[in-house]
């Protein structure tokens, strides 16, 4: 089993990331954690221990999240389920200093993710 660092962030697609962390304010009470403009990406808090929402200004969609599992080495983690036969979305992708990102696939063609911090903590 990949050795997941105990967190889960659903990343919701947006339309506006300033207007989307706005809602989750004002309607939720959910706290901003941070914002990578440029990225087009935020986070906020939930009530549940390790869980946040991820806004991904940009990505294609609306109605769905794709869960991302927090994982220590995503490099293994991915090799482990490549060996165990499920699909990868293309190559794991980086955010130089911030986050790494391997999207997989179920047997519908549903999306999940493993991220691995690159922000030290």
């Amino acid at each position: 089993m990949p050795d997941y660092d105990g967190t889960i962030t659903l990343s919701i697609p947006v339309q506006d990331l300033d207007a989307s962390l706005a809602w989750f304010a004002d309607k939720l009470g959910f706290q901003e954690m941070f914002k990578v403009a440029e990225a087009g990406w935020a986070e906020v808090s939930t009530p549940a221990e390790g869980v946040t929402i991820g806004l991904n200004q940009g990505a294609e969609g609306t109605g769905g999240a794709t869960p991302v599992f927090g994982v220590e080495d995503i490099d293994a983690a991915r090799a482990e389920l490549e060996a165990n036969g499920v699909q990868f979305e293309g190559e794991t992708i980086e955010l130089p200093g911030m986050v790494k990102l391997a999207t997989f696939l179920d047997p519908n063609g549903n999306s999940y993710m493993f991220a691995q911090s690159l922000m030290g903590g």
